[in-house]
């Protein structure tokens, strides 16, 4: 069934709405169903010399995938090809293209839009979306590339400060190597922002110190002159790739990490304690183990109930009071990591190291250590305040688009996936 629209032709062009055509005619299939056919709504222009088409020279139908319109549609174009009247021209005749459709383009641009929105706006799996719109998995992750690629050049970005962090970029992987042996293979990656937008401005295989050395040494010199401070976790690899290629940049550690780490060694000396007074692991009747959670929290968190169960899991469960002078050096880190002067942290930091001489306990003493090593990056941290909350924030937006995507197995199909979505976080 076919039925030409005659003097409905605007109306149905206004429904279709697909710039730069209008419909000649609908229809509809018992096999292919619905279908449009369309043409440029106007005379095109040679690409060579820019005169204007007067005569066609041949046409042909060709299928476009485009978006559906109340439903699935089969669009066909009806593309014609046009004599060019300029004598000198090299280009005798040429086919028709316009915004939607570009040269050798099978899809509109309104489809690959939507394609793109639909993956990183909405948080959507590649393989649904291609579903829903009737195309190919391929189709969405070409497009997904290309959009990738549209992204403006990160070396053109003023950026004065910025973040790295690493994430798990597949799950960990077993080989066995021809010893015998299984060697345990964790695929890293690590994540570089902007601290002032939040924007990822890349993602580099690894989280040593050679990919993400090798990723700022391919900055511009005058690029990475702009940078300022860079924020960073505990890392040796980070800091020795920022050391060679940004020796002027101050280095911020992030503050979570370090309480993270104080917390790390509470648990340690949790467990250790349980080893030698219980010869077990710790269960749900020792106090101790029962707590584990409360002995993590802030003592400025702490409700009147949350501090008396503190205080009744020292008395019956620490005879050798370890873990309270543990749980009192992860609080005194924390009013350290909370100083607003160099002044108040020096003092703190005196402070926090006559407990840990005081504690005398290797848990302590490592975390001690850590401290001093970084402590100029901790001062950077308390005189400017920076963070790295944005890049985690960047690898968590990262993480869930892993997730929806049910993982990647392709490191350039990843990078695609994360970076368009990631642009304006």
């Amino acid at each position: 069934m076919a039925e030409p629209i005659g003097s409905r032709r605007d109306a149905a062009s206004a429904l279709f709405n697909l710039s730069g055509y209008r419909v000649i005619a609908v229809g509809e299939e018992p096999i292919i169903g619905r279908w449009v056919d369309i043409e440029v709504s106007g005379r095109p222009f040679c690409p060579a010399c820019g005169a204007a088409g007067s005569k066609v020279h041949s046409s042909r139908s060709q299928r476009v995938r485009d978006i559906p319109v109340a439903g699935e549609v089969t669009v066909i174009w009806r593309k014609r090809r046009w004599f060019c009247v300029t004598a000198t021209c090299p280009k005798r005749t040429f086919s028709e293209s316009t915004e939607q459709v570009p040269p050798y383009a099978r899809s509109t641009m309104r489809l690959r839009e939507a394609l793109v929105t639909a993956v990183t706006g909405a948080g959507r799996a590649a393989r649904e979306v291609a579903a829903s719109f009737s195309v190919s998995w391929w189709l969405v992750q070409a497009t997904l590339t290309a959009a990738a690629a549209l992204i403006d050049d990160v070396d053109t970005l003023v950026v004065r400060g910025v973040g790295i962090d690493e994430h798990r970029f597949r799950r960990v992987r077993y080989f066995r190597l021809p010893t015998g042996k299984w060697r345990r293979h964790e695929p890293w990656m690590s994540t570089v922002v902007d601290l002032d937008t939040g924007r990822v401005l890349g993602v580099v295989d690894g989280r040593d110190n050679k990919g993400v050395g090798a990723w700022l040494a391919a900055r511009p010199q005058a690029w990475r002159d702009r940078i300022e401070v860079v924020a960073i976790d505990p890392s040796a690899a980070f800091a020795k790739a920022i050391a060679a290629n940004l020796p002027h940049a101050a280095i911020s550690v992030d503050a979570f990490h370090l309480v993270k780490l104080a917390n790390d060694m509470v648990t340690t000396v949790r467990q250790r304690l349980s080893r030698q007074q219980k010869n077990r692991r710790g269960r749900l009747v020792d106090p101790s183990w029962a707590n584990r959670r409360l002995l993590l929290r802030g003592a400025d968190t702490l409700s009147p109930r949350g501090w008396a169960r503190l205080r009744a899991t020292f008395t019956s469960d620490d005879p050798t009071e370890e873990l309270a002078a543990a749980w009192g050096i992860k609080e005194q880190l924390r009013r350290l990591l909370a100083c607003s002067s160099l002044t108040d942290a020096h003092q703190e930091k005196m402070r926090l190291g006559h407990y840990v001489q005081v504690a005398d306990m290797p848990e302590t003493d490592r975390l001690w250590a850590t401290i001093c090593q970084w402590w100029p990056a901790i001062e950077v941290l308390i005189v400017t305040g920076v963070t790295n909350a944005k890049t985690e924030a960047a690898n968590t937006g990262i993480k869930n688009i892993k997730r929806i995507g049910r993982g990647f197995r392709n490191a350039k199909n990843y990078r695609a996936g994360t970076a368009p979505a990631l642009v304006d976080t």
